[in-house]
């Protein structure tokens, strides 16, 4: 199992523009008007426009109110908070802190534990920070260049070189992941994220990829991930686990996603392969 380690975010830094503008774009990102975020944060639709025009200046309670009804991520609101002038409100702890041990142990009790099906932690910018015997398994025989240093859960997915050519819905599972950083990219103002969207999304389709059927049909709840191993077809669905209640910049930013056996012959299979 890849051991947990610490992500490489980028550091929270202040900006240029003044915290007015910042928020008036997370406000027209939301679709929100002047007025419903006044009633939504008990102040005045006068008193965000002064704000967002630079001819108030918010007190730190009132930036993180604002970021708080306007959803806006932990750490662009320490960007927030930094560009009208205060010190960051959330810390961010590297992962490999000892901090964060009771933390780290147990995303890898948990992800062990999944054991024989797939299961990883992923930061913000899916780059893969742990990950179990599951994926040690799909993922054996690809390039050192898609493992290491760390991996990208996209870049694995989508290469050419990577799972690409073993996906047997690909073309599916591709628009599935693709639509997946989209939302992402639309919630956050990640240029990480959208420089990785773009490498991905310009990464070639082989012309003859089609969405296979499996031999007997099987009632799916949820878009499958059907993936070939050693000859056999094995069919999983993604769920994406992240944490309720974060305090931490590094904690809102992982994600703990599992693969679900889809149907009775993944089980039996990964059951027999891995006992």
């Amino acid at each position: 199992m890849t051991a947990l380690v610490s992500g490489t975010s980028p550091a929270t830094t202040p900006t240029a523009q003044g915290v007015g503008p910042l928020l008036r774009a997370w406000r027209e990102r939301r679709r929100i008007s002047q007025l419903e975020l006044s009633l939504r944060a008990d102040s005045s639709a006068r008193h965000i426009s002064f704000i967002e025009t630079g001819r108030s200046r918010p007190s730190e309670e009132m930036v993180l109110r604002l970021a708080d009804r306007l959803d806006v991520p932990m750490r662009e609101r320490n960007a927030l908070l930094l560009a009208a002038g205060y010190a960051p409100h959330y810390p961010e702890t590297p992962l490999d802190d000892p901090a964060l041990d009771a933390l780290r142990a147990g995303m890898e009790r948990l992800i062990r534990g999944y054991e024989p099906y797939p299961a990883l932690v992923v930061d913000a910018r899916y780059e893969v920070l742990a990950a179990n015997r599951g994926i040690a398994m799909l993922t054996d025989g690809l390039p050192e260049h898609l493992l290491a240093p760390r991996p990208n859960a996209m870049r694995l997915a989508l290469h050419p070189q990577g799972l690409a050519p073993r996906i047997r819905n690909l073309r599916e599972w591709r628009g599935h992941l693709l639509e997946q950083m989209r939302r992402q990219i639309a919630l956050d103002r990640s240029q990480a994220v959208r420089a990785l969207y773009d490498e991905v999304a310009a990464y070639p389709v082989p012309d003859d990829t089609g969405d296979e059927e499996p031999d007997e049909p099987v009632p799916y709840f949820a878009l499958p991930l059907r993936i070939e191993h050693e000859g056999r077809t094995l069919s999983f669905i993604s769920s994406i686990s992240t944490f309720n209640t974060p305090m931490d910049v590094t904690v809102a930013e992982l994600a703990i996603e599992t693969l679900l056996p889809a149907d009775p012959a993944t089980v039996k299979y990964l059951q027999t392969l891995m006992s």
